[in-house]
């Protein structure tokens, strides 16, 4: 009896894993509509669910079409196309432009705030550095 319950136990946490794993975070307005989405994969979608892009595990950010638009380093550092630094994501939340000036936050719990603590958006269950980098530096920069 033990051994099929133990059985049970594994099939159901690897079901349940599996549920996780294809879930997807929305991505939301300053009104708190959808625009997007961005799924545990990296992928990211548009409010209609067309793909306009991913951010790689590695850091790097991909348009629809698979050009390197940009990286978002391990540090926080945000780079374009051409490797410049366009801006940084801070440890605690706040991110800043390419001269250091504080352009934004991203509070814990997923609320996206610009520099003058406007709610512009936000999303659970995303990175810091995500958030930032989908909010201020690319895809969703001018919602």
């Amino acid at each position: 009896m033990p051994k099929n319950f133990f059985i049970f136990l594994l099939t159901s946490l690897l079901i349940f894993s599996l549920f996780d794993i294809s879930s997807a975070q929305t991505l939301s307005s300053k009104t708190g509509s959808r625009i997007g989405e961005i799924e545990n994969n990296g992928t990211v979608r548009d409010s209609s669910g067309k793909k306009i892009g991913e951010i790689e595990n590695n850091g790097i950010v991909r348009n629809s079409s698979g050009s390197r638009i940009g990286e978002i380093e391990n540090n926080g550092t945000v780079r374009n196309s051409s490797g410049s630094r366009i801006g940084e994501i801070e440890k605690n939340g706040t991110v800043r432009d390419s001269s250091g000036k504080k352009i934004g936050e991203i509070e814990k719990n997923g609320t996206v705030r610009d520099s003058s603590g406007s709610r512009i958006g936000g999303s659970n269950g995303i990175s810091r550095k995500k958030l930032g980098a989908l909010y201020f530096f690319f895809f969703f920069n001018d919602k």
